[in-house]
């Protein structure tokens, strides 16, 4: 079994609080046909360098019945400006087009088995995964990027296409974990710094 959810695995559900206040869990977003859930946070130059072309296809894929979820999950021991007043602060200078959640307790991280920031799972109807990995190939200096795997699979999926791709290797800084003990991380992740 390994750490990360794969395709095919269903969404597991959250109850978290979001930078605008409001408690969110998958209910929330049961409008929408697609569901994309990515694990980011506020410091990692990975998902600062990516965040404006995130919000692009954002955009892009709301109107076609997509929703955005953000979860911070790193530890803000390690990092002060992961903790929830900074992500607060970031949504409103940034007006980022996707709900933004303070996952505390790390368990939603570690249930989907989240890897990296930012780390990106896409979810059907039916909240089944049908992509994992990374949005783009450079995350830290889009402007180097040459291909958009999210975007990709996201247009595939709305068209009512076949998948090109189900899981890349996400791109990005290692999730901040802590919880048990300081210096406590999932031993299954460990392996993989």
């Amino acid at each position: 079994m390994s750490f990360t959810l794969n395709p095919g695995d269903k969404a597991i559900d959250f109850s978290l609080q979001a930078t605008d206040g409001k408690i969110y869990s998958l209910i929330d977003f049961n409008d929408s046909k697609y569901l994309v859930i990515f694990f980011t946070c506020n410091h990692c130059p990975y998902v600062i360098g990516s965040d404006e072309v995130t919000r692009v296809t954002a955009d892009k894929f709301t109107g076609k019945s997509v929703a955005f979820v953000g979860i911070n999950s790193n530890s803000d021991k390690t990092f002060v400006e992961d903790d929830f007043p900074h992500m607060v602060k970031r949504m409103k200078e940034h007006k980022f087009p996707w709900v933004y959640l303070r996952d505390e307790t790390q368990e939603i991280a570690f249930a989907y088995g989240a890897l990296r920031t930012p780390h990106f799972y896409v979810f059907d109807r039916e909240r089944k995964l049908i992509y994992t990995g990374r949005a783009v190939d450079n995350p830290k200096d889009t402007s180097k990027m040459t291909v958009n795997n999210l975007d990709r699979v996201l247009e595939e999926a709305t068209s009512g296409r076949s998948l090109s791709l189900e899981m890349t290797n996400p791109i990005g800084c290692n999730v901040k974990w802590y919880g048990r003990d300081a210096h406590w991380m999932p031993p299954e992740a460990c392996d993989l710094l």
